[in-house]
C-alpha cells in the first residue's frame, strides 16, 4: 500500500474552478456540483465569501472573493473530454436556469496542493451526535459525540455534502450494534467509519477506484477501526462481494443505484436495510419504483435541497 500511496502523491491534477452568479446560491452550488459528480469528481470545495468562520476555524482560514465550486480532475487521457463535457453542461445551466458560470482551469501537483486545500475544511456537525473532523483540525466536543476523523485526499469529500449527511443520519437511525455493514462506492470510507463507530461489528466497502480503496483504508486506520472486522474491495458495485449484510448503504448516482438493485439481494438477508443516496429530486420516483419492484418496502425518504435519500427494508 505504501508504494501505491507514493504513486498517488506523484499524480498530476487539473483544478477546475467554476465561479458563478445566481440569486439562489445553494441551488446553483448543487446543480454545478452535480455536473462534477456526473464525471465522478466528488472531492469538491464550495467557496462562500459570506461565510462566518468560527473561532476554531484556524489561522490559515481562506475567505474567497467569489461564490464558486472547485473540483480536481486527474490529468490523464480522459481529462480533455471530461472538461468539454463539464463546459457543455455549464452552458446548459446558463441557458436553462440562468446561472452565469465562468470555468477556470489550472494544473496542480498533488504534493503542492496537499498543503493548500486543507484551509477549506473544518469540523462539521452532521447529526446531533456525529461530528466529521478533518484529521488536521483540533476539536473539543462533548463526551457523548461520535467523532469521525477524515482525511479525504484530493479525490473525495469530507462529509459536508447533503447526500452524505442524510446517509449518515439514516445509518445512525437504522444500524443496530452488532450489525454487519456494507458501503457500496465507499469513496473516502466515511460511511464505513460511521458504521463502525456506531457499533457495526463487520464493516465492508467496495469501490471501482483503487485510489478510493487506499484512502478508505487509511481513514479506517486513522479512526482505529479494528482491521479484523474490515474489508475494502476494489470492484464494481457488489460484483466481488461474497457475503451478506444487515445494512447496505450506497451514496452513489441514481443510475448506479438502479443497476445495483439488480444484484443487491445476493448481499442481503431478510429484513436487511438498504440506504441509498446521491439521488436528485427529478430521479426520485424512478428509484422508488425500482426499489419497490425489487421486493423492498420504503420506510423513510429524506430530502435536502435538490437531493433525496431513501431507506428501505427487504421483505
Amino acid at each position: 500500500m505504501a508504494k501505491r500511496l507514493l504513486q498517488i502523491l506523484d499524480m498530476k491534477w487539473i483544478q477546475v474552478k467554476v465561479i458563478f452568479d445566481f440569486e439562489d446560491k445553494q441551488l446553483a452550488t448543487d446543480l454545478i456540483a452535480d455536473i462534477f459528480h456526473e464525471q465522478a469528481i466528488t472531492g469538491l470545495v464550495m467557496e462562500d465569501p459570506d461565510i462566518e468562520h468560527p473561532e476554531d476555524w484556524g489561522k490559515d482560514a481562506v475567505t474567497p472573493d467569489h461564490y464558486s465550486v472547485i473540483g480536481y480532475l486527474l490529468h490523464d487521457e480522459q481529462s480533455e473530454n471530461q472538461l468539454k463535457i463539464i463546459e457543455k453542461n455549464l452552458a446548459r445551466l446558463e441557458n436553462k436556469n440562468g446561472i452565469i458560470c465562468n470555468m477556470v482551469c489550472s494544473d496542480v501537483d498533488e504534493s503542492d496542493w496537499a498543503h493548500q486545500w486543507k484551509a477549506h475544511f473544518r469540523p462539521e456537525k452532521i447529526t446531533d451526535t456525529i461530528v466529521v473532523k478533518p484529521t488536521w483540525r483540533e476539536y473539543s466536543g462533548n463526551h457523548d459525540e461520535v467523532i469521525l476523523e477524515i482525511d479525504p485526499g484530493m479525490a473525495f469529500g469530507t462529509g459536508i455534502h447533503p447526500t452524505t449527511r442524510m446517509c449518515i443520519a439514516m445509518i445512525e437511525k437504522y444500524l443496530k450494534p452488532g450489525d454487519s455493514f456494507l458501503d457500496v462506492g465507499t469513496g473516502s470510507g466515511i460511511l464505513m467509519v460511521a458504521a463502525a463507530k456506531l457499533g457495526a461489528t463487520r464493516v465492508w466497502g467496495t469501490d471501482d477506484d483503487e485510489v478510493a480503496v487506499d484512502v478508505a483504508g487509511k481513514n479506517l486506520m486513522q479512526n482505529r477501526i479494528a482491521t479484523a472486522s474490515v474489508n475494502v474491495i476494489t470492484g464494481d458495485l457488489v460484483e466481488k462481494v461474497g457475503s451478506r449484510f444487515d445494512v447496505v448503504a450506497a451514496n452513489i448516482t441514481s443510475k448506479s443505484i438502479l443497476l445495483l438493485l439488480d444484484d443487491l439481494k445476493k448481499v442481503l438477508v431478510k429484513n436487511s436495510i438498504f440506504i441509498c443516496s446521491g439521488i436528485m429530486e427529478e430521479d426520485k420516483n424512478s428509484v422508488i419504483q425500482k426499489i419497490e419492484s425489487s421486493g423492498f418496502e420504503v420506510i423513510e425518504i429524506l430530502t435536502k435541497e435538490i437531493w433525496v435519500s431513501i431507506a428501505s427494508v427487504l421483505r
